[in-house]
């Protein structure tokens, strides 16, 4: 049976829906709000599974048909997920993930599709959404509902599901999800806010999510769903008694290694020893439980340090960061880069600079058209970074996910593409891991800036901070190893400078958060993030005055939109012949905007020149060297710049009654005149005699010996002046340009917006 309820949510209509499409689920939602359909879809197994996890698959795809669009490319049918689709997927994952309950092993798949785009309400919402109904409707085992909501600022003004539109103004973007009472997760970006901003943001946020859980428990009253039948595996007691006395105190003594891999090699050298003495004297059936009950050991162990002694595992106080060393230049080739080593987490960061012609070209469901993005972070994490041997299977959501963090906190910090026309690239390889690596690559990607020369507002750092909660005792931990990671509760990263956040992502392992352990852990945070920035300031305290000699220079300049077919030229040869000719790349838009860009001055002078000969439009006062094209009985039409013509009126030639043109010019000569005139339709009229001195002043009707132009005429400086004119003037007004975050939710000034949405 179908059961729908219909409120208005945000000023629109949101609609929540059961019973319609995926019957044969577990559990199945549709959620509409504007002409944005989700529906999603969970099942579960019926049998255990063997794995050592809770074995949950979440997929969420971006139907094409949604937006009424075809897949690009040669297989006409969607394919891989986008880097949008596996962020939202992402933040789905990480929503619902704690609520399930501890020993649950019975694998569980969530699908979201989204099958209607308007193209203004973004769907990664509306999927967390469906997905906490289609959950709290199965049979399922879960302790939802929960929701999610997006949270702008326009104008200072705060903005619940802000549209695409909106977030255009909106200096911060974030994504919350939560319970009627605490926070779940928690990811955006911002530009450079404050911790009260965000907390703020985050009290915003908690009132519109209670407004879809009360939505969702309405319709919930009208299902009656019995939850499936499931066996946790019990420890038995006296199982637990002996190991924990055989292990406890071996445990707390092998975990307090300062060096990751000591610590590691020293609690495995316990287990094993304890698992080889016990397999003796205890029964077969209760054998399979010793290592459960290790594995709390080190689990209690960590935790209980932490909260008695404040002491952590490495010796370090809750709020100490790692011994932080840095170094710049180290790749003589590449334009920028920076190796960043915190503790034993090291991240090798590389920038690049690029032309218009390496932007990234986006399809997406959320867009009209296509879109471009000016600036890209990659993150890789390789194996070996951690010690290990795996599979290599291309980039790994993880990958995309901590990439995209990095991202955004360097995002609103780069500068107005009109300022800095360059498509920017930074490639972070992790080379050795032992938490917070995102972070390491966020602070290692400004250095990689300051050293490319690239004018960043500030530098950015990054920090990822920890929790260890017991009932009501709890401790924040500022820079989190990978154990601490692994065995804590939160998972809390803060990126940004000195003056705000640019980019924030929460994950927690227990059921909420309230926002007073928030407000503690942004307030710690941001002392340890200005502690990184003190070292970074160390080391390179400014960006370099100059560009890498190996880093192209780019130069622009505006021409009349009429002349782009003739720069182009028949199906782009004359383009294209600049570029041969002098190995620059020139690029122009549909405004008029060229953009010159090549590593050797000299080369792009020359492709100016040759750029602003064949644009260049003709200015009333300048003077010219042109050829005469043909001559008349009433004067000479004379060629002063590529296909521009204007007639010299037999008045104009001298200052003396000339009887015949021919007497004083003649087809194809070269000859030096002024552009006196240009009239109400264009036509241009030129001058000889006004070069000439007047009678008096010299031979009567004498021609001009090197018809030297007065000072300020000759070759006028000029944008779209005769080849000799000087580059356009830096900052000179431009049109709109590639975005450097993917086009219409760049947020403000072209590149140094939000960042991607996720």
């Amino acid at each position: 049976m179908m059961h729908r309820i219909e409120r208005t949510f945000a000023g629109r209509k949101l609609v929540l829906e059961t019973g319609r499409m995926a019957k044969q689920a577990a559990g199945s939602a549709l959620v509409q709000f504007g002409d944005t359909m989700v529906l999603a879809a969970v099942t579960v197994s019926d049998k255990k599974s063997p794995l050592p996890f809770f074995p949950l698959t979440v997929e969420y795809k971006e139907k094409t048909y949604a937006a009424g669009k075809i897949p690009g490319g040669f297989i006409k049918r969607e394919g891989r997920p986008r880097d949008e689709e596996i962020l939202s997927c992402r933040i789905i994952d990480r929503s619902i993930r704690p609520l399930f309950p501890e020993g649950f092993q019975n694998e569980v798949q969530v699908f979201i599709y989204v099958i209607s785009a308007d193209q203004e309400n973004d769907a990664d919402v509306l999927g967390l959404l469906a997905t906490s109904f289609a959950l709290s409707a199965s049979r399922i085992p879960w302790a939802g509902p929960i929701a999610g909501v997006r949270v702008g600022r326009v104008e200072s003004k705060w903005v619940v599901n802000p549209t695409f539109q909106a977030l255009e103004f909106s200096d911060m973007d974030l994504v919350v999800a939560g319970s009627q009472d605490s926070i779940m997760m928690v990811e955006g970006g911002a530009l450079e806010i404050s911790e009260d901003d965000v907390i703020k943001g985050l009290e915003i946020a908690q009132g519109g999510i209670r407004e879809l859980i009360s939505m969702q428990q309405e319709l919930l009253s009208k299902i009656t769903v019995e939850k499936m039948a499931w066996t946790k595996n019990e420890t038995p007691d006296e199982v637990q008694k002996i190991v924990t006395k055989a292990a406890k105190a071996k445990i707390e003594a092998a975990i307090n290694q300062k060096e990751k891999h000591t610590r590691i090699q020293a609690v495995e050298a316990v287990k094993d020893a304890v698992k080889e003495e016990l397999t003796k004297t205890l029964a077969p059936e209760q054998v399979p439980f010793i290592g459960n009950v290790l594995g709390d050991l080190e689990y209690n162990a960590l935790r209980e340090q932490v909260l008695e002694t404040g002491l952590r595992v490495d010796g370090r106080k809750p709020t100490e960061v790692r011994p932080i060393s840095i170094d710049t230049s180290v790749l003589p080739r590449a334009h920028g880069s920076a190796l960043f080593t915190r503790g034993q987490t090291q991240a090798l960061v590389a920038a690049t600079l690029g032309t218009a012609n390496d932007v990234q070209r986006m399809d997406s469901i959320d867009d009209a058209k296509e879109t471009t993005k000016a600036f890209m972070l990659h993150y890789n994490f390789p194996p070996f970074s951690t010690g290990e041997v795996r599979p290599m299977r291309g980039t790994s959501r993880r990958e995309i996910g901590h990439g995209n963090l990095a991202e955004r906190a360097i995002q609103g910090v780069l500068p107005d593409f009109a300022e800095f026309p360059y498509t920017i690239r930074i490639v972070s390889d992790v080379l050795e891991s032992n938490g917070s690596s995102s972070m390491a690559t966020v602070c290692g990607g400004s250095l990689s800036c300051f050293d490319a020369g690239i004018p960043l507002k500030g530098a950015v750092a990054g920090v990822a901070m920890g929790l260890i909660k017991e009932g009501k005792k709890y401790a924040v931990l500022t820079d989190i190893l990978g154990t601490e990671d692994h065995l804590g509760d939160m998972d809390f990263k803060v990126a940004g400078t000195t003056n705000g956040i640019t980019s924030i992502q929460m994950d927690i392992k227990i059921q909420g958060l309230d926002l007073k352990i928030m407000a503690e852990a942004l307030a710690q945070a941001k002392q340890g993030r200005l502690h990184i920035l003190g070292e970074m300031d160390k080391a390179l305290p400014a960006v370099r005055p100059e560009l890498s000699p190996w880093a192209p220079r780019i130069v622009t300049m505006h021409i009349n939109p009429e002349k782009i077919g003739d720069l182009i030229g028949p199906k782009g040869k004359t383009i294209r012949g600049i570029q041969d000719e002098t190995g620059a790349e020139v690029t122009v838009d549909d405004t008029g905007l060229v953009t010159i860009a090549a590593v050797g001055g000299e080369s792009m002078e020359r492709a100016r020149q040759m750029v602003a000969a064949i644009t260049a439009e003709p200015e009333v006062g300048l003077t010219y060297q042109g050829t005469v094209k043909s001559v008349t009985a009433f004067g000479a039409f004379i060629e002063i710049m590529p296909g521009t013509e204007a007639l010299l009126h037999v008045s104009e030639m001298r200052h003396t009654r000339v009887e015949k043109p021919e007497d004083v010019v003649k087809k194809g000569e070269v000859v030096t005149v002024k552009l006196v005139e240009r009239d109400e339709r264009g036509r241009l009229r030129l001058s000889m005699k006004a070069l000439l001195p007047k009678p008096g002043a010299g031979e009567a009707g004498a021609a001009p010996a090197a018809a030297a132009a007065p000072e300020g005429d000759a070759y006028a400086t000029t944008e779209g002046a005769a080849p000799t004119a000087e580059p356009a003037a830096e900052g000179e007004a431009r049109s709109e340009r590639p975005r450097r975050d993917g086009g219409d939710r760049g947020g403000r000034g072209g590149r140094g917006g939000r960042g991607p949405r996720k």
